[in-house]
């Protein structure tokens, strides 16, 4: 006999959570579905019903029938697939287990230096607060410096002498 189905194998919480908004539809007739299959399984008994093969044998007035029956129903076998596939798909994981793990530590880099920035910018005064020393004290590049980098309104640099446009750059480079 296969091995009696008891609950669920899948974790419907943990998938629920991975579905996007707007297949939720799709997702909850799936699992409606699947929880009626289940318990149409639950239903039947796990072991078919036992035969009194006595009482047929009184009935049934055909010599050697019941016998025949008797033993053709003992002898059946129902064909039941073999699990290839398992074996497979670990391996599988088992293969791709480090990649996931060496993306996932990538990944942390990237939320570690997210997370500082994060904090750096946490640190910083309030706009409000901020006053243009405080500003050039933090980001002399960044900051207007009339002294020693004298700009002219609106202080952008297409404004400024000495600009050149990309395709004067692209031009100048090719020499022509």
């Amino acid at each position: 006999m296969a091995k009696r189905f008891t609950k669920s194998a899948i974790n419907w919480t943990e998938f629920e959570k991975r579905v996007p908004i707007d297949q939720r539809t799709k997702f909850l007739a799936f699992k409606a579905k699947a929880e009626m299959y289940l318990r149409r399984v639950q239903a039947n008994p796990p072991e078919p019903p036992k035969i009194n093969w006595e009482e047929y044998q009184k009935i049934v007035p055909v010599e050697g029938f019941v016998e025949k029956m008797k033993t053709e129903y003992l002898g059946f076998q129902v064909p039941y697939p073999k699990d290839t596939f398992t074996a497979k798909v670990d391996e599988q994981w088992k293969s791709l287990e480090p990649k996931i793990k060496e993306f996932c530590a990538e990944r942390q880099k990237d939320i570690d230096t997210a997370q500082k920035e994060i904090n750096r910018i946490k640190a910083l005064p309030k706009f409000e607060d901020m006053t243009m020393e405080m500003f050039y004290d933090m980001y002399p590049k960044d900051a207007l410096d009339p002294v020693n980098r004298p700009t002219f309104w609106p202080h952008t640099p297409e404004e400024q002498p000495g600009y050149l446009t990309p395709e004067q750059k692209a031009m100048k480079k090719g020499g022509h």
